[in-house]
């Protein structure tokens, strides 16, 4: 069986366990069926279909399970908003479709990826206009103490979603034509020349971030650097002076910025006191109100669509940004520990496939690429889940695909296309060179 053909079975199932979702959904609200769902399921399997002509035409080798395994998160997320609200499923289908045909377009025009590298700086410096767009006066604010979006008219994105995406693009490059300079001899060479540039680019795209007080960012972009460090280069100490260079910072940071320090404050101990509990902005209430869902969940949940949000339709809101922020509470709440469990280990599965892609690799932008897309989404998923969890401190950051949002399914999208346009690559090499192609 070819791999396209392979990809296209694994769509299948996926269509019946977004049409069985919905149909759970609809079955705890009216404790009735319809054909309804089954339309859903039909429209939601013609769009994936619509992705797999476009991988089957153009990326003929591509790795043949990262479509169906990101269709059935997207598919997952889209059953999970819909139980908490019609009106948030209905946006995510919206911008699921955007997203889509976003994945479409990079395909179709993305001819050699190469195109990548020799535009690294402009990509860069791109980026970093991104980071610093919700900064500028009139287009962006705050939101609980961060800057995040940018509002143009109509259009409202969060643009750190996009800007993770060009500065791995934009490591990949350098240091895969730099690598070789780094692991010279026994001592790292840090030569200014030639670590100069990357060490500004990452630099200004850290305090960008420190800017505009997006924690959640910033550990995807340092993870993500620090990732592709050691990949490049092999040096463990390296990564070590980049860890404690991340620890000192956290700390200068935790004490300048109130923001990020009452997020420490309320991670540390969510129940320490009551005013910590009520406090409007940078309290408790968010992460605690998390860990008692999770924990009413239990093992096996109280069924998809039966635990409690609100309390009645004026009153308290139990579980706060449910579809964004703390849908994974949600989830863990709704199916209990293994419907968590297993959601997370699509995404392993998910992050497992990127990382073949970089192993079976011979072009080294092509494998520095590949394991830094795979890196930053697998942090993504850390860094909400964690936070959800207490595990780290509580950021803003989307659940991959699963989050309303529509700049963070664009974006998914966008990384989704790469990592398949590298996938093809990588496989098609051993092809061209009288090999078989990787599993």
């Amino acid at each position: 069986m070819s791999a396209r053909t392979r990809e296209l079975f694994g769509l299948v199932p996926v269509s019946l366990l977004v049409t069985a979702g919905f149909t759970a959904v609809l079955i705890t609200r009216s404790n009735q069926t319809g054909t309804a769902t089954l339309t859903y399921g039909a429209i939601f399997l013609a769009a994936c279909l619509l992705g797999h002509v476009f991988i089957r035409v153009r990326l003929p080798h591509a790795d043949p399970y990262l479509f169906p395994l990101a269709a059935l998160i997207a598919g997952f997320g889209l059953v999970i908003l819909y139980r908490i609200d019609p009106e948030f499923a209905i946006k995510q289908a919206m911008w699921f479709a955007f997203g889509l045909g976003l994945f479409c377009i990079v395909i179709l025009f993305l001819n050699d990826y190469r195109t990548l590298e020799r535009y690294r700086y402009t990509i860069a410096i791109v980026s970093i206009g991104l980071l610093l767009a919700p900064r500028v006066p009139g287009i962006g604010g705050a939101t609980n103490g961060a800057y995040l979006a940018v509002d143009i008219g109509p259009l409202a994105f969060q643009p750190a979603e996009f800007a993770k995406i060009g500065i791995v693009i934009f490591l990949a490059s350098y240091l895969n034509d730099f690598r070789d300079v780094l692991v010279k001899g026994r001592v790292p060479q840090l030569s200014l020349k030639h670590f100069g540039p990357l060490l500004v680019i990452w630099g200004m795209s850290m305090l960008m971030l420190i800017f505009i007080r997006d924690l959640g960012s910033s550990l995807m972009f340092f993870g993500a650097f620090l990732a592709l460090l050691y990949v490049a280069t092999s040096r463990v100490s390296l990564v070590i002076a980049g860890f404690a260079a991340f620890v000192g910072g956290a700390w200068f940071i935790s004490r300048g910025v109130g923001h990020v320090g009452d997020r420490i404050e309320a991670w540390r101990d969510p129940f320490g006191s009551m005013e910590l509990y009520e406090r409007p902005a940078g309290g408790s209430y968010q992460l605690a109100q998390s860990l008692f869902a999770q924990a009413d969940g239990g093992l096996f949940g109280q069924g998809l669509g039966e635990s409690l949000l609100q309390i009645g339709d004026q009153g308290p809101v139990l579980v706060p940004a449910a579809h964004t922020d703390l849908v994974y509470a949600i989830i863990v709440n709704d199916l209990g520990l293994f419907g968590g469990v297993g959601l997370l280990c699509a995404y392993l599965v998910f992050v497992a496939r990127g990382f073949k892609t970089a192993m079976v690799a011979h072009d080294g932008f092509v494998k520095l690429l590949a394991c830094g897309l795979a890196a930053v989404f697998a942090l993504q998923v850390f860094v909400i889940v964690g936070g959800v969890t207490k595990v780290i401190p509580l950021t803003g950051v989307t659940l991959p695909f699963v989050s309303a949002g529509g700049s963070s399914v664009l974006a998914n999208f966008v990384l989704l296309a790469l990592l398949l346009i590298a996938s093809d690559a990588a496989r098609r090499d051993p092809l061209e060179q009288g090999g078989g192609l990787a599993p």
